[in-house]
């Protein structure tokens, strides 16, 4: 019992009010304000009675560490997230995907926030001639001395991402740090040129996990004239104007990206974009993600390098009839580029079951393009290759050829065939994502279950290298790491079957 009073005076001594039931702390239960159509930042308090109307005023209002809800409707306007949380606070769609926030301008900014989470909006420019992002993130807080008074520790969570007309969906840029993009989906960015779905620019500590990455212009009743940029961009184009010179610590995990519309000279993921002389980006781990082949329009390659330093790309899997001028990857600089250090490659699956790896119309088979000069350092280990059964591209005059993995497999991963893919774009008239799911995690799901699950015969079972594999897979489940984990996004827990060969 003295135990128990002394547990009992030391929680409420730190103000959490606890209560004790059947010997179990119960923490003080959450705290909501809310915000609607129907608000008034005048006269209403936050409550659910009287709610405010604007997310922006809320966030001017209440205390660290509670919710705000945000109730169905349309949004038309700018959101600023702004205010410091030591706690963070939650700005939560009240039913997923039905509070829509929408602008001519950037609809949502976070230039002096800190601790904030957005979660569960439809979130899109309001149409034609609208200026620059969707959303912004940089820091205007702090200087570029580097202090630690920056924009940080933002969150965006389950979110509909989609439909910039003009340049980037996400603009993330100019300092900011500690930011995660985690469960969104992403679809259909401004251009023509080198907007992206992501352009993470100059900024350090960043993650982007258990999104979707694809395009379906047609969908929103737009002309895909193939002229976008990459999905994903990671590289720094202001040199030392902030406190950064290049991106570090940048995490992509666990992502689908699929259905190619873009430029040909652009790729699924860009780790570096532009001509400088400084290394773009640095300390890169691109990791169990799942990347389609099944749009039959061009691309560059599914990751293009250009002036990077320690780069890891494991753990992949790339499947599908991938029309490019590289299946694999492109190595190279630019100009003021200084060559490529240390970029690795281990347990990845890439695979092309139409036997055309790397061809486009205009090219033939091609795995890499990777000019010798132009990359000082890599390594290619334990990695499965495959061709449909042809032989696989070989070019004695690129850096980087399937011959130079020393542990290589080449069979077949026995992956499902990749032909149309349903694509999960938002149907708000009918409350769920064209593929019948009803909510992002499901759809990941699904994709994942359909092309990335291996045939428990596949070549891909306990054969990669457990001294470069992540602890989790695609889905976010534990990798067999005490014994030989798959190859591969996605690890099949099964028990070892004799197969025949």
């Amino acid at each position: 019992m003295r135990k128990r009073y002394l547990l009992l005076l030391f929680l409420a001594m730190l103000g959490l009010n606890c209560a004790w039931n059947s010997g179990t702390a119960v923490l003080p239960q959450e705290t909501f304000y809310y915000v609607a159509v129907n608000g008034s930042d005048t006269t209403g308090n936050g409550s659910e009675a009287r709610p405010w109307a604007t997310i922006s005023h809320a966030l001017d209002s209440v205390p660290d560490g509670t919710t705000i809800l945000v109730q169905p409707g349309t949004y038309f306007g700018q959101v600023d997230l702004r205010g410091t949380f030591i706690m963070g606070v939650t700005v939560r769609s009240a039913v997923p995907y039905q509070a829509r926030l929408r602008h001519d301008h950037i609809v949502v900014t976070c230039f002096y926030g800190q601790g904030i989470t957005l979660e569960g909006f439809d979130i899109a420019h309001s149409g034609p001639g609208a200026e620059p992002y969707v959303i912004q993130i940089q820091d205007l807080r702090g200087d570029v001395s580097g202090d630690e008074d920056a924009v940080s520790r933002i969150v965006f969570r389950n979110n509909v991402l989609h439909d910039s007309y003009n340049d980037d969906i996400v603009k993330l840029n100019n300092g900011a740090r500690q930011v995660t993009f985690s469960g969104n989906i992403f679809y259909n960015q401004g251009g023509p040129g080198l907007d992206s779905h992501i352009d993470i620019n100059s900024v350090t500590d960043v993650i982007i996990q258990d999104n979707i990455f694809f395009n379906d212009f047609a969908g929103s009743g737009r002309v895909n004239n193939n002229d976008m940029g990459s999905y994903i961009v990671i590289k720094d184009s202001n040199g030392d104007h902030d406190a950064n010179l290049g991106s570090h610590n940048i995490i992509v995990r666990r992502n689908i990206l699929l259905n190619w519309e873009g430029d040909i000279s652009n790729s699924f993921i860009a780790v570096g974009e532009d001509s400088v002389s400084y290394f773009q980006a640095s300390d890169v781990r691109i990791e169990n993600n799942l990347m389609l082949g099944n749009s039959p329009n061009p691309m560059r390659a599914v990751l293009v390098v250009r002036g990077i330093r320690n780069l890891v790309f494991r753990h992949n899997t790339i499947v599908g009839d991938l029309p490019s001028k590289a299946f694999a990857m492109r190595l190279d600089t630019q100009n003021k580029n200084p060559n490529n250090q240390q970029i690795d490659f281990y347990n990845n699956i890439w695979s092309d079951p139409t036997g055309t790896m790397g061809a486009n119309l205009a090219e033939e088979n091609d795995f890499s393009d990777t000019p010798p000069r132009e990359t000082d350092s890599y390594t290619l280990l334990n990695n499965l290759y495959w061709n449909g059964g042809n032989s696989l591209p070989l070019d004695d005059r690129e850096l980087v050829n399937y011959l130079d993995d020393p542990q290589r497999l080449v069979d077949n991963p026995l992956l499902a065939a990749v032909g149309t893919v349903l694509l999960p774009r938002w149907e708000p008239e009918n409350g769920r994502f064209a593929d019948g799911s009803t909510t992002i995690r499901e759809a990941f799901i699904n994709l994942v279950q359909t092309y990335a699950v291996p045939d428990p015969c596949s070549a891909t079972i306990d054969t990669a290298d457990p001294a470069y594999a992540p602890v989790d897979d695609i889905l976010g489940n534990m990798r067999e790491l005490d014994q030989l984990p798959d190859i591969g996004a996605y690890e099949l827990i099964l028990p070892k079957l004799e197969c025949s060969s």
